[in-house]
C-alpha cells in the first residue's frame, strides 16, 4: 500500500525518521524529484512558500483611537458646551466689542487635535515583523523535478522538493537531508547557536532533540557557510520553524508599558476628581443661590447664576485637565533617546525610555553581548606545563603564565619545545587568515581557527612565514563523522634530505579523545617518549577540566613521514601519532561586563543568560561574569519543555542561566517573568529572538550582528551589541523616570491651585471666574509647559543606580507625589484667593469704571502663572535649597523662567495680546502686588526643605 503524504496541518518530526522514509512519505524520487503534475497538485495543497502577514490597526483606528482618551474625551465635552454659550452670548449681542467669538472653543479644539496628532504620530509605525521575515528566503532556488536541475522561484518550492544546496546559499525552507559533504550551516538567527553546525545525513535523532541538535535538518532562513547537500523540503511556509516563530510573533499583544499604565491612572484621577469638584461647586453654588434668594431651583439654574456656575464648571474642567502634559512628556522621552543614542542605545519606541527606568530583570543572550562573538584561547596544556593566557580578542598581543605559578609572570615560548611544536601545529593546521584591518584584528574563515592563529602570534609565529618555509602538500579534511582534519607539510629542516629521511610532517587537530586513541608517543621537551597509560588518563582529565569550564577543546598531534600518504590513506596515516597538547577557547566574555553586571546587582536588577549554546558553556561564562554562582542551577530547553507555565513561575527566581533553548522557551520564560510581576528586558539578535523581544517590557536588539526581525520587534537597539550599553540606558531610563514625577509634580500642583481658586470664586461671592479658559489653556500650555521642559533635563541624582527599582505596579502618586501634589495646589491656591479677596475690595474702591473693576481678574491670572516660575526654580531638587544648587546644572530653567515671566508680561502690555486673552493693564503698583503674592510660592517650598532636614536630624538624634 502507498505511503500517503502528511496533510498540511498534520506535523511529522521529521529528524526522527531516515532519509528513505522521508522520500517515502513525500512520494519523491532522490535522483527524479517531483514532477511537474505533482509540483503543482502540491503547491495547491499546501500554499506558496512564504509567510502570512497578520491584519494590523488601519491609519484611521489608530486616529480615532486618540481621541477616545479620557482627559481629551472631557475637553471636547467642553468645547462644546462652550461653543453654545458662546452662541447665545452672540445671538444675544451680549460680546463686547474687542471680543473674539468662539476663541475659547477654538483654543481647547485647537489643542484636543494637536494632543490626538501627537498620539497617531507615535503609534501609526507600521509593524515591519512579518516584511522583514518573509525577505529572509531566497527569490531563487535549485531544484531538481522531471529529473532536471532547474531553478525557481523560493514561494513555488512544495514538500517533496529536491533541493539542491551549496555554500552561501540561504535555505529557503525546511528541509531532510539526504545526501551531504563536509556540509556546514550557520543557524544562529534561528537558534542562537554561536558556532556553524556540521550536518549528518544517516542520523534518526529522539523525538525532544532540540532544534539545534537536529543535524540532520536544514532549516528556511539559515545559511550554507560550507560544502553541499542534497535535502527533500518537509515544510514550507507558515509550517517552517521561521513560520511558527512568525506566528508566535502574531500572537504576541504588545503590553501598555508602566508609563502609560500611570498616565492611564492619572487621567482617571484627575477627570473623576474634576467632574466631581464641578458637581459640588454647580450643583452646591446653585443650590445655595436658591436657598439665599427664595426663588425656585430650576429658575436660578437657568437664570444668569446659573449660567455664572456653569461658565466656573468649564473653567474648572480645563483647569483639571493638564494639556501641555502630553506634549512635555513626548518631548522629555525624546530628549532622553537623544542622550541613549550617544551611549550606543537607539530607542525605537518613544515609551521604552522610561520604561527601562522600570526594569527589575535583564534576558541576556550569550553570544556577542556578554561575550565578544570572538573565540579566545584561554588554556594551553603540554606534557609539562599548563598556561594561561591572555590578551583580547584576535589581537596577538598577550602572554603565556603559568597556570598555578606563583607570581614569577609570563613564560618565554622559546624555552618550551612543547610549546613550539604546539603552536606550529596550530598554525600550519589552520585554513584561516588573521589579519589588520583599519586598526582592528579580524579573522577570515573559521573563528575557532582564527583563535588558534592569534594564540600562534602571541609566540611570534606568523602564517605567511611559516607555510612558505613549510608548505602544505596535502590534507585530510574535516568532517563531522572524522572530528579531525590533518595536514602534511614539507618540513624547512628537511626539505633538501635525501631519501629514507621523515622529510615531511603531520600535523592533527580535532576532538581531544579521539586524537588521544590514536597516539602512541607524547612531546617532552624536544623528544618524544613512548605516552603511559598515567599520561592518558591526566590528559583526559586535563580535557573534562577544561570542558567543564565551558572551554571548547582542541587536541593536537604530529607525526613525521617519508613520504606523503595518499588520499585514501587517512586512517592508515593517522595512527601512532605523538601528542602534542590541548588547546582550550572560549568567546570571551566582553571586559566592560563584569562591571555591567556588578552595577545592575547594585541597582537591584537581576541579570539571566538566555542562550542557545551548550549548558557548560553557558554556565562558566555566567559564573565568570557573576550572573550566576558555582551550584547555581541551569535549566536546559528539555527541562523546560516538562514544565508547565505555573511550574516554570515557580523556578525562574532561582534559575539564572538557560541554555539550548528554542525560541517558544524564550517567549515562555519572559512571559513567566511578568507573570511574576517583573518588567523584564529581552537582548536578542536572531530571528528566534523575535516573540520574546515583543513579548518583553523592553525588547533590545543587537545592532551589529541582529537580524532585520529582532530590530523590527524589538523597543531599543545597541548600536554596540553590548550588555553594559544596556545598563547605561538603564540609568538614562531612571533618570527620565525621575524627571517625569518632577514636572508631574509641577504641572499638577499648579493646575490644581487653579482649581481651587476657580472653585472658591464663586462661593465667597466676587461675581465672574477669575480665569476664561483661554487664559487656562496659557498657563497650563505656556507657563507651566516651558519650565517643565526644563526640568526635564535635570542631571542624574548621585545615587540613581545604587537604589532597587521603584516597584512596576506603584501608583503615579507613589512615594510622596500625590500629598505633594495636593499640598502645594492648597498653599497656591490660599495665596491666589488671599490675592483675590484683597484685589477685589482694592480695584472695586479704587476704580469706578467696570471694565477697571476687572483688573482683579488680571492680578490673579498673574499672580498664579508668576508663582510657578518661582515653584520650577525650587522644585529642582527635593532636599537641597535652590541657593545650594549650581545654577550651571540646568541652565534652561533660569531661561524658561525668564522667557516666560516676559510672556506673562507682554500680555499685560501689549495691546493686541492684551485684547485676545481678555486681560487689563496693571499699573506698577498692581504689579509689585502680584510679584509679591508669587513670590511667597517659591519660600513656601525652601521653608519645606529646610523643615524636612531638620526633621531628618531630630529622627537621627532620637534615634
Amino acid at each position: 500500500m502507498t505511503a500517503q503524504p502528511p496533510l498540511p496541518n498534520q506535523v511529522t518530526l521529521w529528524h526522527t525518521l531516515e532519509a528513505d522514509k522521508a522520500l517515502e512519505l513525500l512520494q519523491t524520487d532522490r535522483q527524479l524529484g517531483l514532477t511537474s503534475d505533482q509540483a503543482a497538485a502540491q503547491l495547491e495543497r499546501y500554499g506558496s512558500n512564504e509567510l502570512v502577514e497578520a491584519q494590523g490597526r488601519s491609519a484611521w483606528n489608530i486616529l480615532f483611537d486618540q481621541f477616545t482618551n479620557i482627559m481629551l474625551l472631557l475637553l471636547i465635552a467642553v468645547a462644546i458646551v462652550s461653543g453654545i454659550l458662546d452662541f447665545v452670548s452672540w445671538q444675544a449681542g451680549d460680546l463686547k466689542a474687542n471680543d473674539v467669538p468662539f476663541k475659547d472653543t477654538i483654543a481647547i479644539l485647537a489643542i484636543v487635535i494637536l494632543n490626538g496628532l501627537l498620539g497617531y504620530l507615535q503609534e501609526s509605525k507600521a509593524e515591519k515583523d512579518l516584511a522583514a521575515l518573509k525577505q529572509m528566503a531566497s527569490s531563487r532556488v535549485r531544484v531538481i523535478r522531471d529529473g532536471k536541475t532547474l531553478e525557481v522561484d523560493s514561494r513555488d518550492l512544495v514538500p517533496g522538493d529536491v533541493m539542491l544546496l551549496e555554500a552561501g546559499v540561504q535555505v529557503a525552507a525546511d528541509a531532510r537531508l539526504i545526501e551531504a559533504a563536509n556540509l556546514q550551516v550557520r543557524e544562529a538567527a534561528l537558534t542562537g547557536e554561536a558556532q556553524a553546525v556540521s550536518k549528518q545525513v544517516a542520523v534518526a535523532l529522539p523525538d525532544d532533540t532540540p532544534l539545534g541538535d537536529r543535524v540532520n535538518l536544514v532549516f528556511q532562513g539559515t545559511e550554507v557557510v560550507n560544502g553541499r547537500a542534497t535535502a527533500i523540503v518537509t515544510n514550507t511556509g507558515m509550517k517552517t520553524e521561521l513560520g511558527r516563530i512568525a506566528t508566535m510573533l502574531q500572537e504576541v499583544e504588545s503590553e501598555p508599558t508602566p508609563l502609560q499604565q500611570r498616565m492611564d491612572q492619572l487621567s482617571q484621577a484627575l477627570v473623576t476628581g474634576a467632574l466631581t469638584l464641578v458637581g459640588l461647586v454647580v450643583f452646591g453654588g446653585i443650590g445655595y443661590a436658591a436657598w439665599r434668594t427664595g426663588e425656585n431651583l430650576l429658575k436660578v439654574a437657568l437664570g444668569p447664576t446659573g449660567k455664572e456656575f456653569l461658565e466656573v464648571s468649564l473653567s474648572m474642567a480645563v483647569a483639571i485637565v493638564p494639556e501641555g502634559l502630553p506634549a512635555v512628556i513626548t518631548v522629555t522621552l525624546a530628549l532622553g533617546t537623544q542622550r541613549m543614542v550617544k551611549r550606543h542605545a537607539l530607542i525605537r519606541k518613544l515609551p521604552a525610555v522610561e520604561t527601562l527606568g522600570s526594569v527589575t530583570t535583564i534576558c541576556s543572550d550569550k553570544t556577542g553581548t556578554l561575550t565578544q562573538n570572538k573565540m579566545v584561547v584561554q588554556l594551553v596544556h603540554t606534557s609539562h606545563s599548563a598556561l594561561r593566557v591572555t590578551g583580547e580578542g584576535y589581537d596577538p598581543a598577550g602572554e603565556f603564565q603559568p597556570l598555578n605559578g606563583d607570581g614569577a609572570g609570563a613564560i618565554a615560548p622559546s624555552h618550551h619545545p612543547e610549546l613550539l611544536n604546539l603552536l606550529t601545529a596550530c598554525t600550519l593546521c589552520n585554513d584561516a587568515i588573521l589579519q589588520k584591518e583599519q586598526g582592528d584584528w579580524v579573522i577570515l574563515g573559521d573563528p575557532t581557527e582564527g583563535a588558534l592563529l592569534s594564540v600562534a602570534g602571541k609566540a611570534g609565529f606568523q602564517k605567511d612565514q611559516w607555510t612558505n618555509e613549510m608548505p602544505r602538500l596535502a590534507e585530510f579534511p574535516f568532517s563531522s563523522e572524522r572530528k579531525r582534519m590533518s595536514v602534511i607539510v614539507e618540513t624547512a629542516a628537511n626539505a633538501e634530505a635525501g631519501s629514507g629521511v621523515d622529510r615531511y610532517m603531520m600535523f592533527t587537530k580535532g576532538s581531544p579523545e579521539l586524537i588521544l586513541e590514536r597516539c602512541t608517543q607524547i612531546q617532552v621537551g624536544e623528544a618524544a617518549q613512548p605516552i603511559t597509560a598515567q599520561q592518558r588518563q591526566t590528559i583526559l582529565e586535563q580535557n573534562n577540566q577544561m570542558a567543564g569550564r565551558g572551554l571548547r577543546v582542541l587536541g593536537f598531534a604530529c607525526k613525521p613521514l617519508s613520504a606523503v600518504p595518499a588520499e585514501t590513506d587517512e586512517e592508515t596515516a593517522e595512527q601512532q601519532l605523538i601528542w602534542l597538547g590541548l588547546v582550550g577557547m572560549l568567546d570571551a566574555p566582553r571586559p566592560e561586563v563584569r562591571g555591567a553586571v556588578a552595577r545592575c546587582r547594585s541597582a537591584g536588577i537581576r541579570p539571566l543568560m538566555i542562550t542557545g549554546d551548550h549548558q557548560l558553556t553557558a554556565q562558566a561564562v555566567a559564573e565568570d561574569l557573576g550572573i550566576a554562582y558555582p551550584g547555581d542551577r541551569v535549566l536546559t530547553g528539555r527541562d523546560l519543555e516538562k514544565l508547565s507555565l505555573a511550574e516554570l513561575e515557580q523556578v525562574v527566581e532561582e534559575v539564572s542561566v538557560y541554555a539550548r533553548v528554542a525560541p517558544e522557551h524564550k517567549l515562555r520564560i519572559v512571559q513567566a517573568l511578568q507573570h511574576r510581576k517583573q518588567i523584564v528586558s529581552m537582548t536578542g539578535d536572531g530571528v528566534n529572538d523575535a516573540p520574546a523581544l515583543k513579548q518583553a517590557d523592553i525588547g533590545v536588539a543587537m545592532g551589529i550582528t541582529g537580524t532585520d526581525v529582532s530590530k523590527d520587534a524589538s523597543d531599543m537597539v545597541l548600536l554596540d551589541d553590548n550588555f553594559a550599553t544596556i545598563v547605561a540606558a538603564v540609568e538614562e531610563g531612571r533618570v527620565v523616570y525621575t524627571n517625569i514625577r518632577r514636572f508631574i509634580k509641577y504641572i499638577l500642583g499648579s493646575n490644581i491651585g487653579e482649581l481651587l481658586t476657580i472653585g472658591a470664586a464663586p462661593l465667597i461671592g466676587l461675581g465672574g471666574v477669575p480665569l476664561s479658559p483661554l487664559q487656562i489653556l496659557w498657563m497650563n500650555l505656556v507657563t507651566d509647559g516651558l519650565p517643565a521642559l526644563a526640568l526635564a533635563v535635570e542631571p542624574a541624582e548621585p545615587n540613581v543606580m545604587n537604589r532597587p527599582p521603584h516597584d512596576p505596579q506603584e501608583s503615579i502618586f507613589a512615594r510622596g507625589l500625590g500629598s505633594y501634589m495636593l499640598r502645594i495646589g492648597l498653599i497656591l491656591s490660599i495665596l491666589a484667593i488671599g490675592l483675590m479677596t484683597w484685589s477685589y475690595s482694592y480695584t472695586h474702591t479704587v476704580y469706578t469704571d467696570p471694565a477697571d473693576q476687572d483688573r482683579w481678574k488680571t492680578m490673579v491670572f498673574t499672580t498664579l502663572c508668576l508663582a510657578q516660575m518661582g515653584h520650577a526654580l525650587a522644585i529642582r531638587s527635593n532636599t537641597r535649597l535652590t541657593i545650594e544648587m549650581n545654577p550651571m546644572t540646568n541652565l534652561y530653567v533660569w531661561a524658561s523662567v525668564v522667557f516666560t515671566s516676559l510672556l506673562q508680561l507682554a500680555l499685560i502690555y501689549v495691546p493686541f495680546l492684551r485684547n485676545f486673552f481678555g486681560t487689563h493693564y496693571l499699573n506698577m503698583t498692581e504689579l509689585g502686588v502680584c510679584l509679591g503674592f508669587s513670590a511667597l510660592m517659591f519660600v513656601w517650598v525652601e521653608m519645606e526643605k529646610i523643615a524636612l532636614r531638620l526633621y531628618v536630624t531630630w529622627q537621627k538624634r532620637k534615634g
